[in-house]
């Protein structure tokens, strides 16, 4: 058995796409829709009421074009509002649990860095999931709401002194408490992975989230047979809450291919 329908993805913006860039490489047979509320990014700073009334939205909005499962890229409603996916018709993916499950797995020395949302942090979510495997382990998680900005501003090279100078900032007690593995706890955060080496150094293991979540996907897919069977070509569609024009370059960028404004479309929330 086989399911061509797409794969339904949402975030707060533009970081899910690197979830996506994942997504295309472990499952290039896939179809994918795409949600990014860009027009009310950021999640992390936001009530847990208020973030899950959002994530209840973007799903419903996902629903609507048929997908056959829905992964939040959201690093913040991963951690505070994965119950809203309790009613969902189809199966639900968070990237909380996979990538604490990949820095357990990966730690040496059990101290470990999460860099995340407020929302994220204040949650402690990665870290309970992390003690459930590792229960002496050391958690230091920083709140680095700053990233998700630089992010949506396209501002995230290591060359460039206001990103080096905000990561130096955000990691000093990742480096004081000698973590050692260090999960990028927000989808924004994996193309400032160059900025965050530079500054903590090579041999702290950066987890991305996105990746162990495509693997898992995978891996459930082929177990549930619900694969795309590769007869028809993938469709990807992605969708924004705001004007599109300041979305396509960072876009690209994020997902590692070219894609134009005929390729996104602008929705209204309030008309579902």
């Amino acid at each position: 058995m086989s399911d061509n329908r797409a794969i339904g993805v949402f975030d707060s913006g533009l970081g899910g796409l690197t979830v996506v860039s994942q997504l295309l490489r472990c499952l290039p047979e896939e179809s994918i829709v795409y949600f990014g509320d860009t027009g009310r990014v950021p999640y992390g700073t936001r009530s847990r009421e208020t973030i899950r009334k959002y994530a209840l939205e973007d799903e419903a909005f996902l629903l609507k074009n048929d997908v056959k499962m829905i992964i939040s890229a959201c690093g913040t409603v991963s951690s505070v509002a994965a119950d809203t996916a309790e009613t969902l018709p189809v199966p639900f993916f968070e990237v909380v649990s996979h990538a604490a499950v990949m820095a357990a797995e990966l730690t040496e020395s059990g101290k470990i860095g999460v860099l995340g949302t407020a929302a994220t942090v204040k949650s402690g979510k990665h870290e309970s999931c992390i003690k459930r495997i590792l229960p002496d382990a050391r958690v230091t998680a920083v709140a680095c709401s700053l990233f998700v900005s630089l992010v949506e501003e396209g501002w995230f090279k290591d060359d460039d002194a206001v990103v080096i100078e905000t990561a130096r900032r955000y990691l000093k007690p990742i480096i004081d408490n000698e973590c050692d593995t260090v999960i990028l706890g927000c989808t924004h955060f994996p193309v400032l992975a160059g900025a965050i080496k530079a500054v903590a150094g090579d041999r702290v293991k950066l987890i991305d989230a996105g990746i162990a979540t495509a693997k898992a996907v995978k891996e459930y897919l082929c177990k549930n047979e619900m694969s795309a069977d590769g007869g028809n070509k993938p469709q990807h569609k992605f969708f924004v809450s705001d004007k599109p024009y300041s979305f396509i370059n960072t876009a690209s960028l994020l997902l590692g291919k070219s894609i134009n404004g005929e390729d996104i479309k602008q929705v209204d929330l309030s008309s579902l």
